[in-house]
């Protein structure tokens, strides 16, 4: 009999984007080939403890956590590479301290502290195959003013900017806001360097708007930035699933927004409001209204799918993320808005718009991180040659630097 792969689909965590970690998290496994797969969830509460158990694939148990914890397990992972064990924090008096062993981690992690190569790095430390993209990738994908960076010198299109730190706007709010304004006029949006899910995003048209924002904003992030507002704007996404070498584009979509910007609640309310006025329950990215495929001039789709595998490549990402795309239909320029590395509810809608359905995406997700895996034992991380064996007289008692003359 074939033994199955245990996934570890790892999922919550630290991060304002808690609960739709969650959601990607249920329809991924929900979607997972069982007679392929065995699954293992493992849930970060917003404390940071890790649980494990049958409980949490259920999106209703979350309503009551407390509850939930009682059910599940909690357990944690050893930072000694090549040791796949899950372990239970609390060991039974008789019996086996692991809880299970992965063969590779699917992270349905959102935002701040998971999506921002924190938990690659874990991850990497164990040496457990994982799906999505590296740390390095991870990194610069999260922060908008690093990723706009890259971006621009790899002659990607990006919108005007400008950034700052919340020391500056703590220590000199007036000269900061005298920068803001000499580079940009409004109106503008403020963003939180490394958020997510449109948290702490603000629209502004004066000085008065412009500081009421800033101050919303360094509430989420240490770094700010701000950017020119696109005022006829039209929000185009699309994405990429592959690695940093070879990749392909999805079909695109055209979010339908009820404001200026693409909100919290049009993402993952789908505006908000059920017919009756009533918060609508969420279902992820899922909820959001959009026209897929988006109706475009084919040009204009051909551009932004191209820019999409250029944009996932210049940052080498792998696995599946979604490139967020600005249309400015006062002029018809096309800006990369933003990249998200795991991108709610895995983008899975635009697959099944471009013919792949979310159980194969799942399964070239994994395939694409076992052969990361393979690729990375083929290159050097250390020297036979022991230096402390020679005795050339080129590192004294204190080291080199420390040798006197």
């Amino acid at each position: 009999m074939k033994t199955k792969i245990n996934v570890g689909v790892i999922f919550g965590g630290r991060s304002v984007e808690n609960e739709i970690s969650v959601l990607t998290a249920i329809q991924a496994m929900e979607a997972l080939d069982t007679e392929k797969y065995d699954i293992t969830p493992i849930y970060i509460s917003k404390q940071g403890n890790w649980y494990t158990g049958e409980a949490l694939r259920k999106s209703e148990n979350y309503r009551h956590m407390d509850k939930l914890f009682k059910e599940c397990q909690e357990v944690y992972l050893r930072p000694i590479y090549g040791d796949n064990n899950l372990y239970k924090v609390k060991k039974s008096l008789f019996g086996s301290d692991v809880a299970a062993k992965l063969d590779v981690i699917l992270p349905a992690l959102h935002g701040t502290n998971c999506e921002d190569g924190s938990f690659q790095g874990t991850i990497e430390m164990t040496g457990i195959p994982y799906a999505g993209c590296n740390v390095l990738a991870s990194a610069n994908g999260m922060d908008k003013i690093t990723m706009k960076m890259i971006l621009a010198e790899s002659g990607i299109p990006v919108i005007d900017y400008t950034w700052f730190s919340d020391k500056e706007w703590f220590d000199a709010q007036e000269r900061v806001v005298e920068r803001v304004e000499a580079k940009l006029q409004y109106p503008l949006i403020v963003k939180p360097a490394d958020s997510g899910s449109s948290v702490g995003i603000s629209a502004v048209h004066n000085q008065k708007e412009l500081i009421e924002a800033v101050e919303n904003a360094v509430t989420y992030s240490k770094r700010i930035i701000v950017e020119k507002l696109v005022e006829k704007l039209k929000e185009i996404n699309c994405s990429v699933l592959g690695n940093y070498y070879e990749c392909e584009a999805s079909v695109c979509e055209a979010p339908i927004r009820s404001g200026e910007i693409l909100s919290y609640a049009d993402k993952y309310l789908g505006g908000g409001k059920g017919s009756k006025g009533a918060v609508k329950q969420s279902e992820g990215m899922r909820s959001t209204v959009r026209e897929i495929p988006a109706n475009l001039p084919q040009a204009t789709t051909d551009f932004i799918r191209t820019t999409a595998v250029e944009t996932f490549k210049a940052l080498a990402c792998d696995g599946v993320s979604r490139i967020d795309f600005m249309i400015d239909e006062a002029t018809d320029k096309i800006y990369v808005n933003e990249i998200n590395t795991i991108p709610g509810s895995l983008s899975f809608y635009l697959w099944e718009a471009t013919g792949v359905s979310f159980q194969e995406l799942l399964e070239r997700l994994i395939a694409i991180a076992f052969q990361r895996k393979r690729d990375s034992s083929f290159k050097t991380t250390s020297y036979k040659e022991n230096i402390f064996n020679y005795s050339t007289g080129a590192l004294g008692a204190k080291g080199a630097k420390g040798s006197k003359r």
